[in-house]
């Protein structure tokens, strides 16, 4: 059955109405605009504890507690400020008027759009709360990218996104796909990018945060999700702002592990190429769902998710940073990698995948030139070098590298530029045992 979707208004309402709901609202960065809609709604006695924002640091820190790294727009003062509010609700609201309530605290830091547009908009939003009354609480977070160009936008999505949280909470946690798909209803395409989300609690039994995730960039919410070696979702940013990046692209349907020998090789040239600091490289392993996620799927609820998630947690459980998307070009990670202002990335790839790249008849249309020099453009200009593994041609019983790879010959030009100037290599000093076919 069709799920039918509320205005915002009418999800404010409905809450506010339901004698069980009762909590605290904490917001700093772009006024209080969810519980804006609360007060607007009506009747909003029956669901507000208080409401605060605490904007300058000082009163900040007095109530949450000191930033050591001195960032408030932070997945870690987001869940400071869930402890605390969680916390003074049960402390301070006791006796027989609340034993029938389920107790809730929401909270965001966000920064909007600057005067001078000089910054990235983005915040982290969450919430705990009890799904019965007295009971244990639950969980979720995420973080947000603010799409629009209009800080009045901007705020209102931070509005429309906050009432929709509360909402799933209470009324869709038993489905977390429904749960997930309803933190965008009323939100204009393309005005927002979730690209991380975490639950826990005992309202979400055997809820796997991978798979979570996973279904988030099959609803186009994010075009990717990037998860720690304990597999824990973790903010691209975080991890990468000003890191030397090395990536090792896979494909979620291999059976077997990756070739970490070839890899560490790569690994290492790309080190004594950038001269890469100690301790300021980020190792990952991409693993790439587009062959579950693709542009001809009808039947996105059929998509087997589950197949990916499991290859992304044997990934996470070699002891790796793991990044799961749909960027069927190496251009594509290249752009979403450059969002996160890295120093320099390196990617890993089998040279099978530059042969389709370099060869007009694996693209469509007449302009392959173009096409050509607009991937060359997306991937080579935030210092990004690509290190090819060589592949054993089944057909002939021959190596394949850089040196031998066929290629069309209006590609030819724009290849050898690249050779020559250190944009592709290949990976050196690797033994003949090393060499898998494609």
């Amino acid at each position: 059955m069709e799920r039918e979707i509320l205005d915002t208004k009418r999800k404010a309402l409905k809450i506010n109405l339901d004698p069980r709901i009762y909590g605290t609202f904490a917001e700093i960065g772009a006024g209080q605009e969810v519980s804006r809609n609360f007060f607007n709604a009506g009747a909003a006695s029956g669901t507000v504890a208080k409401t605060m924002s605490a904007y300058d640091m000082t009163f900040s820190d007095a109530i949450y507690g000191a930033e050591a790294n001195g960032r408030y727009v932070s997945q870690n003062r987001l869940l400071q400020m869930l402890d605390h509010e969680f916390g003074l609700l049960n402390e301070r609201l006791s006796g027989e008027k609340y034993e029938s309530r389920t107790f809730f605290a929401f909270a965001d830091t966000v920064t909007t759009l600057n005067y001078k547009r000089t910054n990235e908009p983005h915040g982290w939003v969450g919430i705990r709360f009890q799904n019965e009354p007295g009971g244990f609480p639950n969980e979720i977070f995420f973080h947000v990218r603010l799409l629009d160009t209009d800080v009045n936008m901007q705020q209102r999505v931070l509005g429309i996104i906050g009432v929709n949280l509360l909402y799933a909470a209470f009324y869709y946690n038993q489905d977390p796909k429904i749960m997930v798909e309803s933190l965008a209803d009323n939100l204009t395409i393309g005005s927002v990018e979730i690209d991380l989300i975490s639950v826990k609690g005992p309202a979400f039994p055997g809820v796997d945060n991978i798979l979570l995730n996973l279904y988030m960039i099959m609803k186009d919410f994010s075009a990717a999700a990037i998860f720690d070696a304990d597999a824990h979702p973790r903010q691209a940013k975080d991890l990468l702002y000003k890191k030397d990046i090395m990536i090792l692209r896979t494909k979620y349907g291999q059976k077997s592990l990756p070739n970490f020998n070839l890899f560490n090789k790569a690994t290492e040239q790309f080190k004594r190429t950038n001269k890469v600091e100690e301790g300021n490289l980020a190792v990952m392993i991409e693993v790439l769902a587009t062959n579950v996620l693709t542009d001809a799927q009808e039947t996105p609820d059929d998509i087997d998710l589950e197949t990916v998630a499991k290859r992304t947690q044997e990934m996470c459980d070699t002891g790796n940073t793991v990044i799961v998307s749909n960027f069927t070009r190496h251009n594509r990670l290249a752009k979403y990698l450059a969002r996160c202002k890295p120093k320099s990335v390196g990617l890993a790839t089998n040279i099978n995948n530059l042969k389709f790249v370099f060869n007009a008849k694996n693209f469509s249309g007449e302009n392959y030139s173009g096409q050509l020099l607009s991937y060359v453009n997306d991937m080579f200009n935030t210092n990004v070098r690509l290190f090819a593994y060589p592949f054993l041609d089944k057909k002939t019983n021959q190596v394949i590298t850089t040196k031998n790879m066929p290629i069309t010959p209006e590609a030819k030009p724009l290849f050898d530029f690249l050779l020559i100037n250190g944009y592709i290599t290949d990976i050196k000093d690797y033994s003949e045992d090393e060499v898998k076919t494609a």
